[in-house]
C-alpha cells in the first residue's frame, strides 16, 4: 500500500496526508509516474515469485499429511533439548562464546538426549517382552481426555 495513504509520509499526490504533522517525512519532489503500489489497492503476485516457498504437496492429501508429521517428531526434539528437567539450554547455559563452542556443546546435548532416548526405548521394550512372556497384556498409556459419558456419569446431580 502507499506509504502516503497509510500515515507514514507526506506526499502532494495525496492531498490527504499532507494533513499529517510536520514530523513526518515528506515527499518534496513527487515521481511522474508513481510505482504500483502509489496507483493500486492490490498487486498480483505470479506464481514463480512464491514457487521457493510453496508447499510441495496440496492441503488436504494424504502425502501432505505424511509430510507434516514430520514437524511433530522435529518440535518433539526441540522441545526435549529445551526441557529444564533434563537438559537446559536457557540463556546464560554456557559461558563461551561463537558459532563453533555452541555447536559443538549442541551437538553434545543432542547426543545425550539421543541416548537417553533410546534407553528409555530399550526398557519399554524389555518391559513388552516381560510382560508378554508373563502372558499379560502390553502396557498402554493412561487416556487423559474424558469422554461426554463419564464426565455426566461423574458429576454430582
Amino acid at each position: 500500500m502507499c506509504p502516503a495513504a497509510t500515515g507514514k509520509i507526506r506526499c502532494p499526490l495525496r492531498p490527504a496526508s499532507m494533513t499529517l504533522s510536520r514530523d513526518r517525512p515528506e515527499i518534496l519532489t513527487p515521481p511522474e509516474h508513481p510505482p504500483a503500489c502509489c496507483n493500486q489497492q492490490t498487486i498480483t503476485v505470479p506464481p514463480e515469485v512464491n514457487a521457493k516457498t510453496a508447499q510441495k504437496h496440496d492441503y488436504p492429501t494424504k502425502a501432505h499429511r505424511q509430510s507434516y508429521a514430520r514437524r511433530t517428531g522435529a518440535e518433539r526434539t526441540f522441545s526435549t533439548a529445551k526441557d529444564p528437567a533434563s537438559n537446559n539450554i536457557a540463556r546464560g547455559w554456557t559461558r563461551l562464546m561463537g558459532l563453533t563452542p555452541i555447536m559443538l556443546w549442541l551437538t553434545c546435548l543432542l547426543a545425550v538426549r539421543n541416548q537417553r532416548i533410546l534407553t528409555a526405548w530399550d526398557a519399554r521394550q524389555e518391559d513388552s517382552t516381560r510382560r508378554a512372556a508373563a502372558g499379560l497384556p502390553p502396557r498402554t498409556r493412561r487416556r487423559r481426555r474424558k469422554t461426554l459419558a463419564s464426565l455426566a456419569a461423574a458429576a454430582p446431580p
